[in-house]
């Protein structure tokens, strides 16, 4: 009986320890969660200045109601437009000997940007003033054989001798000239070459003047140079891009249209063109194209407005904002 009596004992003083822990853990874990939730917010919070929050576009204000506008607010970004811009390349290999600007420089159509020292471009035109001799030296010829047939003084046979060696000049002639074209010369400087050679004596010293190996790549277009990848004394080959120029006065905004704002984006809709680096400055821009196809990753089309960059502020590659004022119905 005695030893019933200190078992029940010894159960109660067992049972009233475990309260006492389970008392004394609940308080601690109480405590902590404040303390952890604290840390959580400070290192989640994000603190941004009064000028950040103007210039990202922040507005903290009571809730209220109000008419929202129908306007539609569409992000894009700048380029270049490639109707007015030019890239300068040599399609003969060649030493650079002249670089006639530099970037930023504003260039006139026709001037001379890279003077290129290429052997083939000699060569072509030696062929083309040797293939212009023979052209004119077999019309006289057949000219002659047209007057001595008349006169019955040469037989068909020979008439038409002549007749074959002017044709195959002629064309000679002509594959010549168009090699002198491929290589960059315009119709007036190859006929000038070739008013040049008949007014020379012919000598070896004036056929290597008018045969020099110089070609003069120029700006077929006037505007900026606004990219460059060439220097003195450079070995180049055909097609590597030299210079880069472009009218910066009309750039391209392409614009990220969701789907929901394409039935409101029509070719020739006015869109404003903001950009949050001259907030006070709005520029005029009109929808050229939407685009066929929604980008299956972003869910927008491409829309391309013609922006007119007056004042030369806007870049290219400038991140801008489209709106369409009044595209949507106002809601309150």
């Amino acid at each position: 009986m005695k030893t019933q009596w200190v078992g029940l004992a010894l159960l109660v003083l067992i049972a009233c320890g475990a309260c006492k822990a389970t008392s004394a853990e609940g308080p601690r874990t109480e405590a902590q969660e404040p303390k952890s939730s604290a840390k959580t917010d400070e290192r989640n919070a994000v603190r941004v200045s009064g000028e950040l929050q103007k210039k990202w576009g922040i507005d903290v204000a009571r809730a209220t109601r109000a008419t929202v506008p129908g306007t539609i607010i569409i992000p894009g970004v700048l380029s270049l437009d490639p109707q007015h811009t030019a890239q300068i390349t040599s399609l003969l290999d060649g030493k650079v000997v002249f670089v006639g600007a530099q970037m930023g420089d504003e260039v006139l159509q026709n001037q001379v940007l890279v003077t290129v020292h290429a052997p083939a471009l000699a060569q072509a035109k030696t062929v083309y003033l040797q293939t212009g001799a023979r052209l004119e030296l077999a019309r006289r010829e057949f000219e002659r054989a047209e007057i001595l047939l008349k006169q019955e003084a040469i037989d068909q046979k020979e008439h038409l001798r002549r007749r074959t060696e002017f044709e195959n000049a002629s064309s000679e002639f002509a594959v010549a000239e168009s090699n002198l074209h491929s290589y960059g010369l315009d119709q007036a400087a190859v006929e000038e070459l070739l008013r040049q050679a008949r007014r020379t004596n012919h000598g070896t010293a004036a056929m290597d003047d008018l045969a020099a190996p110089y070609l003069e790549l120029t700006a077929p277009i006037a505007g900026h140079v606004v990219e460059r990848d060439v220097i003195n004394g450079q070995h180049i080959e055909p097609q590597k891009m030299l210079l880069t120029v472009s009218d910066l006065s009309t750039l391209w905004a392409l614009l990220d249209a969701r789907e929901a704002d394409v039935p409101h984006v029509a070719r020739g809709r006015v869109v404003r063109i903001t950009t949050s680096l001259y907030p006070d400055r709005v520029w005029q821009g009109r929808v050229d194209h939407v685009g066929d196809v929604v980008d299956e990753k972003t869910r927008t089309v491409k829309v391309r407005v013609v922006v007119r960059n007056d004042g030369r502020l806007l870049k290219p590659n400038m991140y801008i904002q489209g709106e369409l004022p009044d595209a949507v119905s106002a809601r309150d």
